[in-house]
């Protein structure tokens, strides 16, 4: 039996290929499935099953594409009532690949159909458990998002369910299991993921929070509810994209990879009102972009933030990109949902340049030059998280988190001068195309953030976060 993690850093997320005897299973695919078909057909194998382990709300599976591509069955677990041809199991329902199994486990509390599949090798002996959003490595699943699909799922209701889940289905599971989870740290489906995206059962027993024995279920309901940041707007979407259905990849990619000339390109974006999505890096977005788009750089977490910024999932989006990077930026929007990319500037920004078109661009400093400024123009505003603020910040900054920018605009001002900054200069840049867009030219960015500022003589203000939870 072989068993790979195929892990997506930008979204962190973790894939699962099984392969015995000539047969495979995928688990908790991405939308993208050749990859998946290329390892099967690598290995001579074929692809049985698509196992999902619940309807994920951070991304859209690629379980439709990589059945109709493969002839393989959909497997969900109990209670799921998935809008398409899938195979609901029952609890403790065994499905065989090649030589090896794999046993399905309910364990409700992430979602009610959350559920982790053991897999036992050709010798019958339990070799690990993809675990989905259920146990994390240091985290569990949060059990607040399904209330907002269904309002009756309440997250005290799930947050029991999920401590009954842990306690009678996973933790009386043998210590040398390897545990395989869904997601690794930076995703939005739990708060204190660790960086690992492995480990063995019996370790997570003696150092997850979540896992302590001495905790009764009021207690491990309060420890996993509390610090929970509100999720993504987009979360739902993603969820019933997964539960309904959803366009082909294949059509998605058709639309998306239509390459416009210059003057088509503004024709297009006027009449369609599509939302110019430059996807360089921040540097090169800051010399210069055409004016009103919107710059998420794809050398960072580009999806996750496009689906917190980005509030209409069906919004029609033309893309400004480094050449030869198109096709990368029509994938990894799709991950998230947003399917509607009706093209792309041929020849980049540079040819709208070439052609004389109008170009904004956003002034930047350098930390050296924002320790010259300060405190002459005290006005700072760090679009960190809560919780990096928290830690540490230039003292008088004020917090604007970029996934909440635009419920805070009136908070910068358009009459005085400002000072931008984030961590390392992606998110800030972010944040300043979108104040563009809305009419404010009166700032400057730091370029490397607060990691540059750190290394100054810039007084810096030092916290303990009030949780650990955050």
């Amino acid at each position: 039996m072989t068993i790979k993690q195929i892990y997506t850093g930008c979204i962190a997320h973790a894939a699962y290929y099984l392969e015995s005897n000539g047969e495979a299973a995928i688990f908790d695919p991405l939308r993208e499935v050749q990859p998946y078909i290329d390892r099967a057909s690598t290995d001579h194998a074929k692809i049985k099953y698509v196992f999902e382990t619940h309807f994920h709300a951070d991304f859209v599976s690629g379980h439709l594409d990589l059945a109709k591509k493969t002839g393989a069955t959909i497997v969900y677990g109990p209670t799921a009532k998935p809008g398409f041809d899938a195979h609901v199991a029952t609890d403790g329902e065994v499905f065989t690949i090649g030589k090896a199994t794999v046993k399905a486990i309910h364990t409700p509390g992430h979602t009610m159909e959350s559920t982790c599949y053991l897999l036992i090798d050709e010798s019958g002996k339990e070799h690990g458990i993809i675990t989905g959003d259920t146990l994390f490595i240091g985290d569990v699943g949060r059990p607040d998002l399904a209330q907002h699909v269904i309002a009756d799922l309440t997250e005290d209701k799930l947050a029991g369910h999920l401590f009954d889940s842990l306690r009678n289905k996973i933790m009386p599971l043998s210590d040398d299991l390897i545990v395989y989870p869904n997601h690794g740290a930076g995703s939005a489906c739990g708060k204190m993921m660790s960086k690992e995206t492995t480990d063995t059962l019996g370790n997570q027993k003696r150092t997850n929070y979540a896992l302590d024995p001495k905790l009764t279920k009021e207690e491990f309901k309060k420890a996993v509810l509390t610090g929970l940041t509100p999720p993504p707007g987009y979360f739902p979407k993603n969820v019933l994209m997964n539960i309904k259905g959803y366009e082909s990849l294949d059509t998605v990619m058709e639309r998306g990879k239509r390459a416009l000339n210059v003057n088509d390109f503004e024709v297009v974006a006027n009449e369609e009102q599509a939302l110019v999505l430059d996807t360089r890096p921040a540097g090169a977005f800051a010399r210069g972009f055409i004016p009103n788009s919107v710059n998420i750089g794809l050398d960072s977490n580009f999806a996750m933030w496009v689906g917190e910024l980005v509030p209409d999932i069906k919004q029609t989006i033309l893309l400004v990109t480094v050449p030869g990077k198109e096709e990368e930026s029509i994938i990894r929007l799709s991950r998230v949902g947003y399917d509607n990319t009706i093209g792309y500037l041929d020849g980049g920004f540079a040819a709208w340049k070439a052609a004389g078109k109008e170009v904004d661009t956003v002034g930047r400093i350098t930390a050296a030059e924002f320790a010259e400024r300060y405190p002459a123009e005290p006005l700072v505003f760090d679009v960190r998280k809560k919780s990096e603020f928290e830690s540490e910040h230039v003292e008088g900054a004020i917090n604007v988190p970029l996934n909440a920018i635009s419920q805070h605009l009136a908070e910068f001002p358009k009459d005085k001068p400002f000072i931008l900054h984030c961590a390392g200069g992606y998110r800030s840049m972010i944040a300043a195309s979108i104040l563009k867009q809305r009419g404010w030219e009166n700032f400057v960015d730091v370029e490397n953030g607060f990691s540059g500022i750190r290394q100054t003589s810039v007084p810096r203000t030092a916290y303990v976060c009030p949780t650990t939870m955050l």
